[in-house]
């Protein structure tokens, strides 16, 4: 049997099922990513599989990663209806300023007291899980752009999402020089501070703003004849997204965070042009499909050995990470905000693990030498396993129930002892 005709013939059936799973999954307790973990865990099965850990393919890990998490970006700044504001996204603030540090600090004392892990691989992996997942949070984001679909449970987690994968890379690089120089401050340190924490965050911030704002032009300002949206094209938003993380890359700024932001800035611009629409839903296509590919190949890894190194320990550091270390900084970030406690603890809970932390580890291990890197693919590899499990069974009824206390409130939020 030819190679090439069952590739094609497997690529036609995936690309059917990315269309057809999320109309037949939509009001059941199961998600489209526990779905495409069944199928690779299902097809590789029978065949060694071993090449399809990460180990093996340091280099297509990464880039493969990197893709579907730039595409997810683009797709969640341009669903975003609210403006960027420090009101308007004061739960995010909270989460961003005081969940993120807090989670890496929980999650890397947890793989030192727990696993016993060195000061560079219990940073990293920290670093790599504190993040939450723009690919895998489809079920808990808002909805298409002027949808509607913006509750605050689901506008924090899409905008936290959105600017976290950024955020977290500092402590990524941290680690990088934890690993390369030690935990003694030197004149890295002063580097580390100046290049990856201000630099690269400020690049990101402002060379996406400002692309953000070019490509805007581009698309709504220029004479009508000439105007980007004109053409009705949605596959444009794959070129804002690859220019502008191109750009801010070489500009040595963090290219998610650039990303981001210029999706924001674009929505910002004309905000209730059809144009949005066209954008976010050729990004969203995109993304299922990318994501789908990605999840099938680490239902494969799982099947040829990703959880090998996997220990009883590890198993109870991922439990604690999980269920304990994020929902316990998330809800202390939301202490005295507005929502009530039912909201407050979906925020908390819903901190999805996915694709941007397979990127972070994948990144970090081509940078530098690691311990134990093995056991921290399969820490890692059953995080996001169980993280697909529990959020995919749990998300619908849950957000259904909220949705439906917040319709018997004519909209509003019930009291905080609900």
């Amino acid at each position: 049997m030819e190679p090439y005709i069952v590739v094609l013939t497997a690529t036609g059936a995936l690309i059917l099922l990315v269309a057809w799973l999320p109309l037949v999954l939509r009001d059941l307790p199961f998600s489209l990513p526990i779905v495409c973990v069944a199928i690779g865990s299902a097809s590789f099965g029978l065949v060694s599989t071993a090449s399809l850990h990460p180990i093996a393919n340091p280099e297509v890990t990464e880039r493969l990663t990197e893709l579907v998490v730039i595409v997810a970006l683009t797709g969640a700044g341009l669903k975003l209806d609210r403006p960027l504001g420090w009101a308007n996204w004061a739960l995010t603030w909270r989460l961003l300023i005081i969940a993120m540090p807090l989670s890496i600090l929980g999650i890397a004392l947890a793989g030192h007291l727990v696993l016993g892990l060195g000061a560079a691989a219990a940073l990293l992996l920290g670093a790599a899980l504190a993040p939450t997942d723009p690919v895998l949070a489809a079920d808990v984001q808002v909805g298409p752009p002027r949808s509607g679909e913006e509750d605050e449970v689901r506008f924090t987690l899409t905008a936290e999402a959105g600017l976290n994968d950024g955020l977290a890379f500092p402590f990524v690089n941290l680690a990088i020089a934890f690993a390369a120089f030690g935990v003694s401050p030197g004149v890295w340190t002063l580097e580390w501070l100046a290049k990856d924490v201000v630099w690269k965050l400020a690049a990101g911030v402002l060379v996406g703003w400002a692309l953000g704002g070019a490509l805007a032009w581009l698309i709504f300002r220029l004479p009508p004849k000439a105007r980007l949206s004109r053409t009705g094209d949605g596959f444009a938003a794959l070129g804002i997204t690859f220019v502008v993380y191109g750009a801010t890359e070489l500009l040595h700024g963090y290219g998610f965070l650039g990303v981001f932001v210029a999706a924001l800035a674009i929505r910002a611009a004309e905000r209730q042009h059809d144009f949005h629409e066209r954008l976010h839903d050729f990004a969203e296509q995109t993304e299922r499909l990318l994501m789908m590919v990605l999840l099938v190949l680490f239902g494969g890894a799982l099947a040829g050995g990703l959880l090998d190194h996997l220990t009883w320990a590890g198993g109870m550091a991922v439990m604690l990470i999980l269920f304990v270390v994020r929902p316990a900084a998330g809800m202390l970030a939301l202490i005295g905000s507005a929502p009530p406690r039912l909201e407050r603890g979906a925020i908390a809970f819903f901190g999805i693990r996915g694709v941007g932390s397979f990127y972070y580890l994948a990144y970090a291990l081509n940078q530098a030498e690691f311990e134990r890197s093995s056991e921290l693919w399969s820490l890692l590899g059953f995080t996001v396993l169980t993280s697909i499990i529990v959020h995919g069974v749990t998300v619908t009824p849950a957000m259904r129930h909220l949705d439906s206390r917040r319709r018997t409130h004519g909209g509003k939020h019930w009291s905080s002892g609900d």
